[in-house]
């Protein structure tokens, strides 16, 4: 026997179930869909020429060899030779119309990732940008130094305000220390939102102004610790 829950679901949910849907599975299936390209790629390079070598086939060689040619990117790109080569590609890869879109749009993807991984945002922060009346988010990055505190008779500190949709980019600003709201949201939780322009939207007990961050420190503390 089949029995059929009643839904009463107006557009707007549906909209808003879908979108938020939308949001959880690309980024799984974009993972997915790349690893498996990339895997099958090694496979199909390094697989075929050590069959032809030797006669045997071993399967997952691509994955071995996979991990290997990060690691050797990683060892490359860590000195300066490496960086210069990398500069070059980039430079060159940017000039090609239709390949610079797709490289721009996976490098902005992580950068991302590579800014969330460096933990250098102390919390986040609401400020009045770029004019009064229009508020945006901003990390604090820690507080100026002591020989530029004597421009102004408040403590000041460091925010960075990422653009949307690409919060790799952004303005570094000096603001005084009680313009800056702070909020109990976290740092991933602010990326997911500057990414999405808004759609996504964290659990409400994340999301309302406090004095304190997550570790409990007053917002304060960062420039008295510093100072």
């Amino acid at each position: 026997m089949i029995f059929m829950l009643p839904i009463t679901l107006d557009k707007a949910k549906l909209k808003r179930y879908f979108f938020t849907g939308l949001l959880v599975v690309i980024p799984i299936w974009g993972t997915f869909l790349i690893l498996q390209t990339l895997l099958a790629f090694f496979d199909g390079i390094f697989g075929d020429l050590f069959s032809g070598l030797t006669g045997w086939y071993i399967p997952g060689l691509g994955i071995v060899m996979l991990i290997g040619v990060v690691l050797l990117a990683g060892i490359l790109t860590t000195n300066i030779v490496g960086q210069q080569l990398h500069q070059r590609w980039e430079a060159w890869v940017k000039s090609v119309p239709i390949v610079q879109g797709i490289y721009s749009t996976l490098k902005s993807v992580t950068d991302i990732i590579s800014i969330q991984q460096k933990d250098k945002f102390h919390k986040v922060v609401m400020i009045q940008f770029p004019k009064d009346g229009c508020y945006c988010f901003a990390f604090v990055t820690g507080t100026v130094p002591k020989e530029m505190q004597h421009i102004s008779h408040k403590r000041l500190i460091n925010v960075y305000v990422p653009t949307s949709p690409n919060p790799t980019s952004g303005y570094y600003l000096v603001i005084p220390e009680d313009e800056a709201v702070s909020l109990s949201i976290s740092v991933d939780d602010a990326m997911k939102m500057i990414v999405s322009g808004g759609l996504y939207v964290p659990s409400a007990q994340h999301t309302s102004a406090v004095t304190e961050d997550h570790t409990g420190v007053p917002f304060g503390q960062y420039a008295k610790d510093d100072g």
